[in-house]
């Protein structure tokens, strides 16, 4: 016979929501995806010589500029070309720029997270 002492139900809580850095991690994720995402963009339309005239192709042009843009002079030149299809150099730098950005970021956002150890991603 079971007494009444041992029909216990323990009931606990947790946290389901993500903590503030998490929140924070995770719309860096966002924001340097979207820019890894124009600047691949870029060099594969460059790539394969879309036309500059459409709007869409422009459109991603102009927006990439602005975050390869800081890249253009690093190099002794910043495209190759060849029979119309262009490589941009200052793309590739920049993807390659905004990504060790990105790890630093999150290197620095691990910092304040208490919620687990500190790793890369």
């Amino acid at each position: 016979m079971e007494t009444e002492q041992s029909k216990r139900t323990v009931i606990s809580t947790s946290r389901s929501s993500p903590g503030g850095v998490e929140v924070l991690q995770r719309i860096m994720v966002l924001i340097f995806g979207l820019i890894q995402l124009v600047i691949g963009a870029r060099i594969v339309l460059l790539l394969i010589n879309a036309r500059t005239a459409n709007d869409l192709v422009s459109g991603i042009l102009n927006v990439s500029q602005v975050f390869v843009g800081p890249f253009n002079g690093i190099l002794q030149v910043d495209n190759l070309k060849n029979s119309g299809a262009t490589f941009d150099l200052a793309a590739v730098l920049a993807l390659v720029g905004w990504t060790v950005l990105e790890l630093i970021v999150f290197w620095g956002l691990n910092i304040f997270n208490r919620d687990r150890p500190a790793s890369i991603t």
